[in-house]
């Protein structure tokens, strides 16, 4: 049986290694943190994203995703080194918007 196709998810912390997911999952959480995460200020708060991250994901897709604040965490890190989301300076708790990268991104380009 061959290999699932996976992403390498890096952190934006210095030292840190890499992990990877499906690629199935990724594309699923990614889709759902562009959906949960506006352009602009105020933003979201970073401590929300799980929960918002499940209400967008449909029953099937939680259910075989496994712990979606373990992935939605993994991939947040990703998309902010990616340069899709960011972290508003200064702001706490921490708050995130979509770049205009973010905001023009197709999850399913993901490979």
């Amino acid at each position: 049986m061959p290999k699932e196709p996976r992403v390498v998810c890096h952190t934006p912390t210095p030292g840190k290694k890499p992990t990877s997911v499906p690629v199935w999952k990724y594309r699923a959480v990614c889709a759902a943190v562009l959906q949960a995460v506006p352009e602009a200020a105020p933003g979201v708060e970073a401590k929300t994203l799980p929960s918002r991250v499940a209400e967008l994901l449909s029953e099937d897709v939680r259910g075989r995703l496994g712990s979606v604040a373990w992935h939605t965490t993994t991939v947040k890190l990703d998309m902010e080194v990616r340069g899709l989301i960011e972290r508003l300076p200064s702001a706490r708790p921490q708050r995130l918007i979509k770049t205009p990268l973010g905001a023009a991104f197709d999850p399913s380009t993901v490979a």
